[in-house]
């Protein structure tokens, strides 16, 4: 059962992952590569639509990349809206190590890669930073949030590691407790829920929620 939201003039953002890729599929850094979902993330796409399509979303906002835009097509299609694409949205930029599988990754920079893989991305050679990541994702947020209407939910379609880095922030939490964090399923969301009074900030209604059977 979805979160409701207990007191009026809350708002509610939900975050939600994109669906499976194939760098995904083949443990691939990612990044800013701008790549496509394969079958099995645009399946997981279709089954979260009507779910997050249940929350009655009064906006959806998109990274501009390609894997975020798929994934809220059948979203858009179930809602009837148009979506905002905004660059701020993206995954980490992941400098060098974009295109490499793990095993690569691992052999070119071991001790790097020994250090990324418990998610300080701030070790990533070229790549870009925590601090950054939050800042242009809560500035994302807060306009999104600011188009919200009372007791109104929206949508940001978005990347797993910026989510857990917009989640802690968003909180109010220290950046660092995002690297605690695990990391989100493919087509997984987080639910962000406002306190009625708008200044205290929010609570975390939900993490990683999915779709049952949809990873299967």
């Amino acid at each position: 059962m979805a979160d409701v939201v207990e007191t009026t003039g809350g708002r509610r953002l939900v975050l939600l992952r994109h669906g499976r890729t194939p760098y995904n599929h083949a443990r691939v850094v990612q990044g800013h590569i701008d790549s496509s979902l394969d079958d099995v993330g645009l399946r997981q796409a279709a089954a979260a639509a009507p779910v997050v399509a249940g929350l009655e979303p009064e906006h959806v906002w998109c990274s501009d990349l390609t894997r975020a835009r798929q994934t809220a097509e059948p979203l858009l299609a179930a809602t009837g809206l148009d979506a905002t694409y905004d660059a701020r949205l993206r995954e980490f930029h992941l400098g060098e190590r974009e295109g490499l599988s793990h095993p690569e990754y691992q052999e070119a920079a071991p001790s790097e890669y020994a250090t990324f893989v418990t998610g300080d991305f701030d070790v990533v050679a070229g790549g870009e930073r925590t601090a950054a990541v939050g800042e242009r994702m809560v500035e994302a947020l807060r306009e999104l949030l600011d188009h919200t209407s009372p007791g109104r939910t929206s949508v940001a379609v978005s990347h797993g590691a910026a989510i857990r880095v917009a989640t802690v922030a968003m909180l109010g939490w220290s950046l660092d407790a995002s690297r605690s964090m695990r990391g989100l399923d493919n087509c997984g969301w987080v639910e962000l829920v406002e306190h009625g009074d708008t200044t205290a900030g929010f609570r975390l209604g939900a993490y990683n929620r999915v779709v049952p059977g949809q990873h299967a």
